[in-house]
């Protein structure tokens, strides 16, 4: 709709250029202007991946190892649509609010309404509704999984593991439930926050994830050295060091201006330093049990037989 109401690529090209003149900012590359440490905070998004929870639950429902192969290549070309969608949608954005100025008060001052704002402007009220259900679908089902996500991990591994190890299920079904409405509460009061933004809040929570389990994921599979203590201790070293670093070394870097490698994604050191401590913890703890070794031996054999 923005390619054709603006007569076409030739008018989308002059509507960007002039927004690049006006601001100093070059948007006909996607390096311009791009410091070495933005090049790797961008990169090191991908690194989250392997620790999301409600990714790697839907990895985890695979009825074998061979049809993870499939889910493999689904899901990139999946990521690569939405990605490439999403980067679109800027770009379409910057082209219509540049040719029509007027109508970016329907921004309400928030850049990540872009998506929003085009679709009630370019659509029928009835087509934008259908569309704007979209996003509403989406974050209903990233939330139901991390809600169930969370809730199992407090009810099964806190609760049963260390509190009531010999809770009947009715119980824990209780347990999960109370779960689900207090982390709910907790995340409507974060959500309340006048001044925090989605894509500020999901950085910091795709840091944290990503920094505590993707290493360990990534060793669980590929080393067979890896230990419990080490897992354990990888998790809270990545998830502290994404807070202290977020706090207390990128956010006064950013307040002062600078532009060096304190300012890095905070999912950098954080994956740093769970590798590093998840290896060094195993190796400093006894060698798992030969059933381990043989569990491990098992699952790679059959992931090989399935390529």
């Amino acid at each position: 709709m923005v390619y054709l109401g603006l007569g076409g690529a030739e008018q989308m090209s002059v509507a960007i250029q002039g927004v690049a003149a006006e601001t100093g900012k070059q948007y006909g590359s996607l390096l311009a202007g791009t410091t070495f440490v933005g090049i790797v905070s961008t990169a090191a998004w991908g690194l989250g991946y392997f620790g999301q929870p409600h990714i790697l639950a839907r990895f985890m429902a695979a009825e074998s190892a061979k049809s993870l192969v499939s889910a493999r290549r689904i899901g990139m070309t999946w990521m690569i649509l939405c990605l490439g969608g999403a980067v679109a949608v800027g770009y379409f954005g910057i082209a219509h609010f540049a040719a029509n100025p007027a109508d970016v008060a329907a921004m309400k001052g928030n850049h990540e309404r872009v998506f929003i704002a085009l679709s009630t402007l370019l659509f029928n009220p009835w087509i934008a509704g259908v569309i704007l259900s979209a996003i509403l679908a989406a974050v209903m089902s990233t939330l139901s999984c991390q809600l169930l996500v969370c809730s199992s991990a407090i009810t099964e591994d806190f609760y049963k593991g260390f509190l009531r190890k010999n809770a009947p299920q009715s119980e824990l079904v209780w347990v999960g439930r109370l779960m689900v409405l207090a982390i709910a509460v907790i995340s409507i009061l974060i959500a309340s926050d006048p001044e925090s933004k989605v894509l500020g809040l999901v950085s910091y929570a795709w840091a944290g994830f990503g920094a505590a389990f993707g290493p360990v994921v990534i060793l669980s599979v590929f080393w067979k050295r890896i230990t419990a203590a080490g897992a354990l201790a990888g998790m809270v070293a990545g998830a502290v060091t994404v807070v202290l670093w977020a706090e207390f070394v990128k956010k006064p870097a950013l307040a002062a201006g600078q532009n060096g490698w304190t300012t890095v994604y905070e999912i950098v050191p954080g994956f740093i330093a769970c590798a590093l401590v998840a290896v060094l913890v195993s190796l400093a703890d006894k060698v798992p049990s030969k059933e381990v070794q043989e569990r491990f031996a098992k699952a790679d054999a059959d992931y090989r037989a399935a390529k």
